[in-house]
């Protein structure tokens, strides 16, 4: 067979919307220019869409024309690597879904334990935010809502007293098991995120055991300067936040 009708064959069996590569075919090292070109020539015949730089896929139609992929396909190999999270969607990419702002960005943030430099891919900037604890696939939702607590202050279309309020409600809906584990991932965030969590967490009567290893944490004199009113987080003064 030839390696035009192996690729094509390949092509009809990956769903509408799927990212893939030049390296997704089982064909010899020595045939990569073969394979590159012949992708290049599906995309001059519309039959797959060029994302970026090695990038592919094959487009969805809707009711206004062909879709692009959803952000998680353009990041996949980013976030997952042989069955393994190595990253996750947070910040920008979450905050619609959790709740915090009715803004849909064209930017895609990423959790990550290892710096890596911006990058673009179609119509989408991505950036990576630095994560201190081990990302799993078993607490990476309890991390996008640290990091939105670590950028309350900066959440698009929003302020930092409408952006408390919905962390209030999102903590108030941890299971007590949940609420371990988010406090035990606090400890390696900054200060003022302790201590916003820490606020909130007294505010909606968690276990005294939990609010005491956050209030250990932090030095006692240190003031943290969040712009959230009383009136949102009437507990926010025991925790040094004006």
């Amino acid at each position: 067979m030839k390696i035009v009708d192996i690729i094509e064959d390949k092509i009809k069996k990956i769903p509408a919307g799927h990212i893939f590569a030049y390296t997704d075919f089982d064909i010899q090292v020595e045939k990569k220019n073969t394979v590159v070109k012949t992708l290049n020539n599906f995309v001059a015949k519309g039959k797959i869409a060029k994302l970026s730089k090695g990038k592919f896929y094959k487009p969805e139609t809707g009711k206004l024309g062909k879709l692009l992929p959803t952000q998680y396909q353009v990041v996949k190999d980013l976030i997952e690597k042989d069955g393994k999270l190595i990253g996750y969607m947070t910040c920008y990419s979450v905050y619609n879904e959790l709740l915090l702002t009715t803004q849909v960005a064209s930017i895609i943030q990423i959790g990550t334990n290892k710096y890596r430099r911006p990058l673009k891919r179609g119509n989408y900037r991505i950036s990576f935010v630095l994560q201190p604890n081990v990302i799993t696939k078993t607490n990476y939702r309890l991390l996008q809502i640290l990091d939105a607590v670590r950028f309350v202050r900066s959440i698009p279309a929003t302020t930092a007293d409408e952006a408390c309020r919905r962390l209030i409600q999102i903590f108030k809906e941890l299971s007590p098991e949940e609420q371990t584990k988010i406090v035990k991932l606090a400890l390696k965030y900054t200060d003022y995120v302790r201590a916003l969590c820490g606020a909130i967490l007294s505010f909606n009567s968690a276990g005294e055991s939990l609010i005491a290893i956050l209030d250990k944490s932090l030095n006692g004199v240190t003031t943290y300067r969040l712009g959230i009113s009383e009136k949102i987080l009437p507990t926010k003064e025991r925790w040094r936040i004006i």
